[in-house]
Formats: structure tokens, sequence, C-alpha cells
């Protein structure tokens, strides 16, 4: 019927996005007398996630009744709200405002969540809408776009869209919580400290050296942090780069030179010692590879059996439940056996040598280079082979009827790696940017991995918007 005793009812149907998944439909209905806005903001009447859909604006789009007919049903149309990726009708990007028919697609952005307008006739004496009928979606190919007629401006019309909002004169009034979770605001107030820090030590060489070092290897494992995508708590990776740093300035560190240099055979050549490659390499994986590997994975372990005995959810916040967190924890270890062997090692030395031939400023900047190449280079070096045995650990725990085949796997790798890398430091450059572009692919393989064996790769900051497998 359409005389008096039937009425329209419009409903929008999300049909793709996280509101449509696992077989799953969120629907809408739409009132003649009111105004939808679809968007990110929560004063919307269709709010979706910000955190997963990120191509949509705040205020994206919306929905808006016309009451033109002769019968006085209203017609909607949709209008782009001036959103930053735009909205698409039937795969057409929309300008401005185009009146809709039933089985029109929008989808917000060129790739985002997609809705579905649907109209259809319902009897007068109904007092609520009943949810309606799914109607089949037209082929790709077959979208109504000769039938669509743009919409002509009421006498009043919208809001034009050249027109400047406040917010938008003043963007850093309305970015609220974007600004710490988009625009990296934290890391951006760390780097200004830092930077204010290495100007207020100019002319104190150790402590400057100290701040450049600390800044370089937290960089480099932030990046490593994004990549993985978990969220964990920074005061248990801090305890795991703290753990290893305190772990090598004890009797713990004599113990493993006494097991790995001194009964097995790992003791390192002297510089006018002569061997050959073989042997070379047979010391560096027994001295440098397997040993270091194992005191690395010191704080990775702890945190796995401390965390046995703690109540969920601190047991998964603390402790290793997958190949992210044997990563994650790795790579911090990773980060405080380089700080100290650098700052406490390497740089003295080569100051002290550096200074006996040309003086304390030269001996002070030499100290400098080496701070900078060998914490940077920590994510093809140290957090490479660390975070890949650490991808072992989690792997093993994950699947622990395995552990036997998983752990001497890593292991063994990880440390040839590190082998590898001392011993053709030795004898060319060139070979040495070979094993460091392999160590870094591992470790990035191991990442891709175990993002997709993650259990909550669907709340992963990294993941969360490709979806279940």
């Amino acid at each position: 019927m359409t005389g008096k005793n039937a009425r329209q009812n419009a409903i929008l149907r999300q049909v793709s996005g996280m509101g449509a998944s696992f077989g799953s439909e969120t629907r809408y209905s739409l009132l003649s007398s009111q105004e939808v806005v679809i968007g990110r903001d929560p004063s919307s009447q269709v709010v979706l996630d910000a955190m997963l859909y990120r191509m949509v604006s705040r205020r994206h789009a919306a929905l808006r009744p016309l009451a033109s007919s002769p019968d006085a049903q209203p017609s909607w149309i949709i209008c782009d709200l001036n959103s930053a990726n735009g909205t698409y009708l039937n795969g057409q990007r929309l300008q401005g405002c185009q009146q809709l028919i039933s089985g029109d697609r929008i989808t917000l952005g060129h790739d985002g969540p997609e809705f579905v307008f649907e109209c259809e006739l319902k009897e007068q004496q109904a007092t609520a809408i009943a949810p309606a009928a799914a109607t089949p979606l037209p082929p790709a190919n077959s979208y109504p776009t000769a039938t669509s007629t743009f919409y002509q401006p009421p006498p009043n019309p919208p809001k034009p869209a050249d027109s400047i909002s406040f917010t938008q004169l003043f963007p850093i009034i309305s970015t609220g919580k974007d600004l710490t979770r988009k625009a990296y605001l934290i890391p951006g107030i760390l780097t200004v400290v830092f930077v204010v820090l290495m100007f207020a030590t100019v002319g104190q060489p150790t402590t400057n050296q100290v701040i450049v070092a600390i800044y370089i290897a937290s960089a480099a494992y932030y990046f490593i942090y994004q990549l993985c995508g978990k969220p964990k708590p920074w005061w248990v990776l801090l305890a795991s780069a703290l753990t290893t740093a305190v772990v090598l300035l004890t009797p713990v560190l004599d113990l493993f030179i006494f097991v790995f240099r001194g009964i097995l055979p790992g003791n390192l050549p002297s510089e006018q010692e002569s061997i050959t490659f073989t042997e070379l390499l047979v010391r560096m994986l027994f001295g440098a590879g397997l040993m270091e590997e194992l005191l690395k994975a010191i704080p990775v372990l702890a945190a796995f059996l401390i965390a046995r005995r703690l109540p969920s959810p601190w047991r998964e916040r603390i402790g290793v439940a997958e190949p992210l967190d044997g990563i994650l924890l790795g790579t911090a270890s990773a980060v405080g056996f380089t700080l100290l062997e650098t700052l406490g090692q390497y740089v003295p030395n080569i100051t002290q040598a550096v200074s006996a031939h040309s003086g304390t400023g030269a001996g002070d900047l030499a100290g400098l280079q080496l701070v900078i190449a060998r914490t940077l280079g920590s994510v093809a070096g140290h957090m490479a082979y660390s975070g890949y045995f650490g991808y072992f650990i989690g792997l093993a725990v994950l699947k622990p009827s395995k552990c036997l085949q998983i752990l001497p796997v890593g292991y063994l790798t990880a440390s040839g790696l590190h082998a590898l890398w001392n011993v053709t430091g030795v004898i060319n450059g060139l070979l040495l940017v070979v094993v460091g572009v392999l160590s870094y692919a591992f470790l990035m393989a191991a990442i891709l991995k175990a993002r997709a064996l993650s259990p909550t790769r669907s709340q992963n900051f990294a993941t969360r918007f490709l979806g279940p497998k």
C-alpha cells in the first residue's frame, strides 16, 4: 500500500567491517524526523570505533530526511561532511549530497566500512519498526547509478564544504586522545627532553655519551615494539633490560665465562693469534653466541617462571604466553646488554686508546661515534639475536609438547647469527653488511609470524585492522 495506511521504513545496514564480522550485521533504523551522522565522534548517531576505523573522520557523512514526495513520504539524501578520505556511493566518490534509493551502497573511505541503504513500506498500525528482512545485495557490476538523482538544495542548504570551523583553525582543541594515541606525543616529548639533556651536558663527554646511548637504544626498541603491536607494561620491559645489565655486573657473568670459554671451546683469540676461519667461527659460537644469547634469555625465562605463580590478568601482562611476549622481553634484555657492554667496555677502551695518540678531545669524539654506531646497530645485532630466540621461547610456551624441538632450533640459530657477525667483522666489511641484513630479516620474519600466531591478534594494535584469519 502507498496511501495513508502505509509508511516508509528506512534502514542502514552495515555489511562490512568489524561491525559485520562473523556473519552478523548491525542495523540502524532511520527516523524521518532526525538527521543521522556517521563518524567516530561520540555525539554521532552511528558511532564507529576510533581504533578500528582510523580511515573514518570524526563526523564523516550524514543521512538527511527530505519530505518532498506528493504523499509527504520522506526521501533520504547522503551528504559527505568534508571528510578526509571521502564518502563513496556505489563505488563513486560522493561530491556534496545525493539522493538515496533502496539498495545503494555507502562506503566511508576507499576501503572503509560499508553500509547498504534500504527503504520499504510498513503498515501504519505498526507501533515499532520491525527488523527488515535482509534483501540480497546487487552484483558489483549492477549498482544503481543511473536511477540515483542528484539532490537539489532546499531553501536552507547545509553548511557549505568550503566553510571554516573553529577546530580547523585550532586543531589542537579537537584532537583529544588522538594526540597521544596516533600522533606519537609521548615519543615526541621524550625526544625534546633528551635533546635538552644533550645540550645541558655539552662539555661532559661521559654523561653526554650515556644520554645519547639511552635515547638511541630507546628509539630502536620503540621501533621493534611498534612492529610487534602487543601492549606490554613499560616497567616490565624496563625490568628485563635492567636485569640483564645487573647480571653482567655479578659473578654470574664469571660463571658463564668459565663454562663457555674455559670448559667449552669458546676461548676468544687475541689480536696476535693466527687461526683459521673454521676455528674462529667455533670459538665465536661458544664464547660469544651461545654464552651471550643464553645470558640475555635469563630475564625472559625469569618472567615466564614468575608469572606462572600469578593470577590472570597479571600472568599474561608480565609473563610469556606467546612468541610476541618472548620477542618484546628478549629485545628489551638486549637493550640492557648493549648499553652496559658499550658504555662499560667498548667506549672506555677506544677513548683511552685514541686519547693516548691524539689527545683527549679526539678520544671523546671516537667514544661518541662508537656509541652511536653500536646502539643504532643493535637492531640488526643484539636485539635481532635475542628477539629471534625470544620468539622460540614464546613458541615453546604456546606449544609446550614440542618445546624440546623448538628451543634448540631457536637457540642455535640466534647463536649462529651472533657468531657470524663477530667473525665477518674481523674478515670483511661487506660480509658484515650481509650478515647484519640477514639478522634483521630473521627478526622481522619472526615478528610477522608471531603476529599471525598471536592469540590476541584482534586486540594487538599492529594487526587489529586485519580481521580474523
